[in-house]
């Protein structure tokens, strides 16, 4: 067997490089994540320091003396130097409690889902909460795993209340957990559609190369071949009454024809064939009847079955389709490598409601299952000096030219082969 193929290799290349970019995209988005999720504990630690110093006894011992110094100015005209400095004290006090509630507590800086409950799991304080009716138990076991509560405490000696905030992801790092996901499927998708691309341009280089050298070879087979009709001719009439020489000039006719044929065949390459429509049987049955002769060349004893049960007709190129039937027996044969009674080669023919069947089915040696999918590409095959081109063109002739579908149906090691071909029936069956 050849070596891998070219596309194939750029397919793994292709594959591991977007593997490589992926990876590196999701490392990358781990980094970023860990940072950011630091970043955000940092916050939501000073915020619980706030929350725990807006929270302080003293401050409720300012808003006391506050309101303790507002009666006490009612009894005064002149106000006393020591009230003053409670009234200053005071004011500082709240002015400190008022800036980290509006500065810190208050504002939604992060959009961070947080929690606070007390030592019994009730809930003191919540905001950003997705869903309000959320149990604070689901609330816990959803976060405290990914993100630790921190603990603040209430109070003074020795009445402190302890309180555990706990906290979320905000939506910045719930979006940056689906990045690598969408960065990959954009990856895949241009790297599909670079690939794409670019088997289309080779097969239509393939294409235009093949079809350049069909044409040359049809062009080049013309010529002697008008000759060799002209020189058989002349032989004939020279030997009218030679039985003999008559009847090898009428063999050699007969292959003369038939190299006329393959030119033709080369020629119809590339260009849209004339579809007609035919019966399959006689196809079959001129196909066997060529290959037969073929077989004592080949030195081998192969029954060559048919077993044709429909009379549907179907939208045919005679010689292409023919050349595509005799392509796939040849094949057939050819993995026939024992020379026992039982070797065989089976062409059966059957429909559906919409759709013809042609199995051709051998007792070869069978194709391993690593390859089932190359035996159609350009280039592949088994044979010391095969050049790979038979089951490729067979596969262009059925599938571009007549709307059908060829394709190993079964294969098994040392038992043999089943290849089906698959074309629609002609609408017009009158």
């Amino acid at each position: 067997m050849r070596k891998l193929l070219p596309l194939n290799r750029l397919k793994i290349i292709l594959v591991v490089l977007l593997i490589i970019l992926a990876g590196i995209s999701f490392f990358y988005n781990q980094f970023l994540l860990n940072k950011i999720m630091e970043q955000e504990r940092t916050s939501i630690e000073l915020w619980a320091k706030a929350f725990e110093f807006y929270n302080l006894p003293s401050h409720d011992r300012a808003s006391r003396d506050l309101f303790d110094v507002a009666n006490e100015l009612r009894n005064y005209q002149e106000v006393p130097d020591s009230l003053s400095r409670m009234i200053l004290e005071a004011e500082a006090n709240e002015s400190n409690a008022s800036f980290v509630f509006s500065q810190i507590i208050r504002p939604d800086l992060f959009n961070i889902p947080v929690i606070v409950v007390d030592e019994p799991n009730f809930i003191v304080f919540y905001r950003n909460l997705d869903d309000p009716d959320i149990s604070v138990t689901e609330f816990i076991d959803k976060y405290s795993v990914s993100t630790p509560p921190i603990p603040i405490s209430f109070g003074e000696e020795p009445r402190i209340r302890r309180r555990y905030v706990y906290y979320g992801e905000s939506p910045t790092i719930q979006y940056l957990r689906y990045f690598p996901y969408i960065q990959f499927g954009i990856l895949a998708l241009l790297m599909g559609m670079g690939f794409t691309t670019y088997r289309s341009i080779t097969r239509s280089e393939q294409s235009n190369l093949w079809v350049g050298m069909a044409k040359e070879a049809a062009h080049q087979l013309g010529t002697p071949l008008s000759s060799m009709y002209g020189w058989l001719q002349l032989l004939k009439d020279r030997h009218q009454e030679d039985e003999k020489t008559l009847s090898i000039a009428y063999e050699v006719e007969k292959d003369v024809s038939r190299l006329k044929g393959i030119a033709e065949r080369f020629n119809k390459i590339g260009s849209q064939p004339e579809l007609k429509r035919l019966s399959i049987e006689p196809i079959v049955d001129e196909v066997i009847a060529y290959m037969e002769k073929r077989l004592p060349q080949l030195g081998k004893h192969i029954d060559v079955r048919k077993s044709i049960e429909t009379n549907a007709k179907a939208n045919l190129n005679a010689e292409l389709f023919q050349w595509a039937i005799e392509n796939l027996i040849k094949n057939a044969m050819d993995a026939i490598k024992s020379t026992s009674s039982d070797a065989f080669v089976s062409i059966s023919v059957s429909q559906d409601e919409h759709q013809l069947f042609i199995d051709i089915e051998d007792s070869g040696t069978g194709i391993d299952k690593k390859n089932l999918s190359d035996v159609f590409k350009p280039g592949y095959s088994t044979k010391k000096r095969g050049w790979g081109l038979g089951l490729s063109l067979t596969k262009r002739i059925i599938e571009d030219y007549h709307s059908g579908k060829v394709f190993v149906l079964n294969s098994e090691l040392n038992k043999g082969t089943t290849i089906r071909i698959v074309i629609p029936v002609s609408e017009n069956q009158s």
